[in-house]
């Protein structure tokens, strides 16, 4: 089962320059980042809700939605968000410097996310092995953007 998850997790990294370019290209059709992040966020809605068609499930938003805190809400911002981020990012400065400059965001805030247990993530905390794994992957990240 783990190499499953380690697939899955191979081929969405594989993707999203893959999803950025894509994206970009439309942004220039469309004129603009946000219209092409709509358009992107549209077609995944669409398609995530005829995968629930097909599996005969529903989304319980009405009882849910007084059940749990406002924040919990908020993913799809968070989505959005990085999605016309990479859409601006991508014909600037590159797949490569722009998949590496969010991954090193991206690990900054899952080490604080695991150091202090936040969102449900186990504790792990940080350590010497972590810092050196954060400075080899900025020394990456200058590396692919230089």
């Amino acid at each position: 089962m783990q190499t499953a998850f380690i697939i899955l997790a191979i081929v969405a990294g594989m993707l999203m320059p893959v999803q950025a370019g894509i994206n970009a290209k439309l942004a220039d059709v469309i004129n603009g980042a946000i219209p092409a992040a709509f358009v992107s966020f549209l077609v995944g809605t669409l398609v995530l809700g005829l995968v629930l068609a097909a599996m005969a499930q529903s989304v319980p938003v009405s009882r849910a939605l007084p059940a749990t805190p406002w924040w919990y809400w908020v993913g799809g911002s968070l989505g959005a968000f990085f999605v016309t981020a990479t859409v601006i990012l991508a014909p600037r400065i590159g797949a490569g410097a722009m998949i590496a400059l969010t991954l090193a965001g991206q690990m900054g805030a899952s080490m604080a996310l695991d150091n202090y247990a936040l969102l449900g993530f186990p504790h792990i905390p940080f350590d010497g092995k972590r810092l050196l794994g954060s400075v080899l992957l900025l020394a990456g990240v200058y590396l692919i953007r230089m």
